[in-house]
């Protein structure tokens, strides 16, 4: 099972975290590295996977609109994936 760790006092900007969802689920070259293609790839997954996220005000004030797209985004997801687990601390 793949684990995701988006901490809202580490990330700095969308890129870093489409960075890692792209590492952690080995996706391919020509993913959108958008929200559309991010929520497009959650909602496919047949393995099992897991996002913590941490300080999630931090996240958002960084990121701003952006911030609570991404955070919408990772819950439509859980709720329409049951791979898809969100753990928001």
């Amino acid at each position: 099972m793949a684990e995701i760790v988006l901490d809202g006092l580490e990330l700095r900007s969308l890129e870093e975290v489409h960075d890692r969802f792209a590492q952690a689920l080995a996706l391919p070259e020509w993913y959108g590295r958008n929200l559309d293609a991010l929520f497009d790839c959650l909602t496919e997954l047949k393995a099992p996977v897991t996002v913590r996220l941490l300080h999630q005000e931090a996240l958002e004030g960084r990121l701003d609109r952006r911030g609570r797209a991404l955070v919408r985004l990772l819950r439509r997801a859980a709720a329409e994936n049951p791979q898809v687990t969100l753990l928001e601390k």
